[in-house]
């Protein structure tokens, strides 16, 4: 994705499912947990790099011995940050006590030793990058089961609504915040079943000591999700620690945010992404399951681990932005998905380009659209290959062996057109000096293009297009082609999102700008006024009664006619070349990405009725001149 946008998160949950000292003895080490967690994030790191954060848990300790341990760090390189902490802190204490030698020690002396680890890596889509914004967040109480730590990758649509039923329940919250009212909404009904197991003890006699054990046993962590998220609307891959030993990762009912999981006699692991787990652990792709839309996996402190169902399954809508641009390509279905959105939109790349293949290049940017690039190829090779086939078999009866090879050769021109450099540091703040900086963001590689070229460029997506205008095209028409045609594996942006990834103003979109330009100039713009009426009396509807009018805006225009607006937009006029931009349209993308099914983005129709609040509030902050968030 050329256009920077921050996005996602990223959670991973490891339970280790034997005593350490069997780690020790098999692995060499009882920092065995420690490792994986390491890995686990650092292998996601394109989830988020604002922050990370990493808590653990020992199972089993004396009263008064630390068994919660967390670290939280916003640095520049966070997850190297706290690993060089923690590691730092276990070099001092074996340094400072050899004694230590055994798994046993080191669990009870040393910080992070244990078997219960929960690890969150974060970009912060509210623009907020203090450590209190960084998870995991912690529940703290002098019972050890009412402790609760918390982590997620999720976005809540209706945190309002949340934080007055905290008020409700006679809480009294410090922040109208989702991750705090997520939290606090599990705590309190976490409290609530604690409380209820103790009476049903007390009632028998039981001493409170008895009774804690009594209640480790019992606690439903299922039940308590389905009464904490009775209310929730959202996307959200939710992950929780319990202080005595418990925890879970829950999914939302349309499977928005993703969740994967692996369990063996050894560990049980959940993450946002398959092949992470696939290569820390060193596990076929068959063996790593898909946690289902509304459900929970729950490991209990035995070590027993269940499915259980919270919320009874919806459509289901998992993001395809996962699919084209968020996930790592190295999942093995995703590698496929993306191939085949580059071969989907070949043929409206042939028609931009007459199919003169023999005098265009293929090339790809940024480097996340490289597989998508070789969709493309390899679909415009068998388009050539056809069409070398159609002339053989037409001139078989004259053909020479002159012709012959002169036409076997031809092949699909690729290069390396643009490298991106390194930062520059806009440090003029006057935008005409900025902007100048910014146009230098990619290096090209000269002397591989003439002037009667088609230069074809793949891009993963276009949002507001500033990168395109300002750098890209502008460098690319440095080449001299005849022709740039920008290409985007992703329909049209036109919505935004609320589940997760950092677009929730309307205005910043450079589809919306183009629609709004089209209305201007065909004398449409009446229709703006009338959609906000529309969204203006849906202000104090409930959220399953408010209609997404903004469709309305869209309707006039073809995909086609739209997408001529954002070339001509995105197009400066010292730009010498034609300039053509292309969008992959939702059907193709379906094809393509058919259990990512998530939409919205690109066609207004949210998996939750949350969803269209908060288009009806962007398109109102539009309208008014807002600058606020529509969540």
């Amino acid at each position: 994705m050329s256009d920077a946008i921050k996005h996602e998160c990223g959670i991973a949950l490891l339970r280790l499912l034997k005593p350490l000292d069997f780690y020790k003895e098999k692995y060499g080490t009882a920092f065995y947990g420690i490792e994986k967690m390491y890995l686990l994030m650092e292998k996601q790191h394109n989830r988020g790099q604002d922050g990370a954060g990493l808590a653990s848990i020992k199972l089993d300790v004396d009263p008064g011995e630390r068994y919660i341990s967390r670290i939280r760090s916003n640095d520049a390189q966070p997850i190297q940050d706290i690993f060089a902490q923690i590691n730092g802190r276990i070099n001092e204490e074996l340094e400072s006590h050899p004694e230590y030698n055994t798994a046993e020690l080191q669990k009870q002396h040393i910080p992070y030793i244990g078997e219960l680890f929960l690890g969150h890596v974060r970009y912060g889509t509210f623009g907020k990058n203090s450590i209190e914004s960084v998870h995991p967040f912690l529940r703290q109480n002098n019972w050890m089961h009412r402790n609760l730590i918390v982590a997620g990758n999720f976005n809540m649509t209706n945190v309002k609504e949340l934080f007055q039923s905290l008020v409700e329940l006679g809480q009294h919250p410090k922040e109208m915040a989702d991750t705090v009212t997520v939290m606090e909404k599990i705590g309190h009904f976490l409290d609530e079943d604690v409380t209820e197991i103790y009476q049903q003890c007390k009632e028998k006699g039981l001493s409170k000591r008895e009774a804690s054990q009594v209640i480790m046993e019992q606690l439903d962590v299922a039940k308590i999700l389905r009464k904490a998220s009775k209310n929730w609307d959202g996307g959200y891959a939710m992950a929780g620690l319990l202080g005595h030993g418990d925890s879970f990762v829950f999914r939302d009912p349309a499977g928005i945010r993703p969740a994967y999981y692996y369990a063996d006699d050894e560990i049980a692991v959940v993450a946002s992404e398959r092949p992470v787990i696939q290569t820390v652990f060193n596990v076929p792709f068959e063996k790593v399951k898909e946690l289902d839309p509304g459900k929970a996996i729950i490991v209990k402190k035995n070590g027993s681990i269940s499915l259980e169902e919270i919320i009874p399954a919806t459509e289901k809508k998992a993001c395809s932005f996962e699919r084209i641009y968020f996930s790592r390509g190295s999942d093995a279905e995703i590698y496929q998905e993306r191939k085949e959105l580059g071969k989907l939109i070949l043929p409206a790349v042939l028609e931009a380009i007459d199919n003169d293949t023999d005098n265009s290049v293929f090339s790809f940017i940024p480097n996340t659209a490289e597989t998508s690039f070789y969709g493309m190829v390899e679909a415009a090779q068998d388009f050539l290959n056809q069409r070398k086939n159609k002339y053989i078999l037409d001139n078989r009866k004259t053909l020479t062996k002159e012709k012959l090879e002169e036409i076997l050769s031809v092949k699909i021109r690729t290069e390396k057109i643009a490298i991106k450099d390194a930062k520059l540091r806009t440090f003029i703040t006057e935008d005409s000096s900025r902007d100048s900086l910014v146009a230098h963001v990619y290096d090209v590689t000269y002397g591989v293009i003439k002037p009667t070229d088609n230069l074809v460029i793949i891009d993963d997506s276009i949002v507001r297009g500033t990168t395109l205008k300002k750098s890209i095209i502008k460098m690319m028409d440095r080449l001299s082609p005849k022709k740039i045609v920008v290409v985007s594996s992703a329909p049209q942006i036109r919505y935004p999102d609320c589940y997760g990834i950092d677009m929730a103003k309307l205005e910043g979109l450079i589809a919306f700008k183009a629609t709004l330009a089209l209305l201007k100039e065909r004398n449409l713009y009446h229709i703006v006024d009338e959609v906000y009426e529309k969204s203006k009396k849906q202000e104090l509807f409930e959220d399953k009664e408010v209609v997404n009018y903004v469709k309305e805006l869209y309707a006039p225009f073809s995909d086609q006619e739209i997408s001529d607006k954002i070339s001509e937009m995105l197009t400066s006029k010292s730009v010498n070349a034609q300039v053509k931009i292309i969008f992959q349209n939702v059907e193709n993308l379906h094809k393509a990405c058919p259990k990512n099914l998530g939409d919205w983005y690109f066609t207004g129709n949210y998996p939750t009725f949350g969803g269209n609040r908060v288009v009806n509030r962007a398109f109102l902050n539009f309208y008014e001149g807002n600058d606020a968030r529509a969540y």
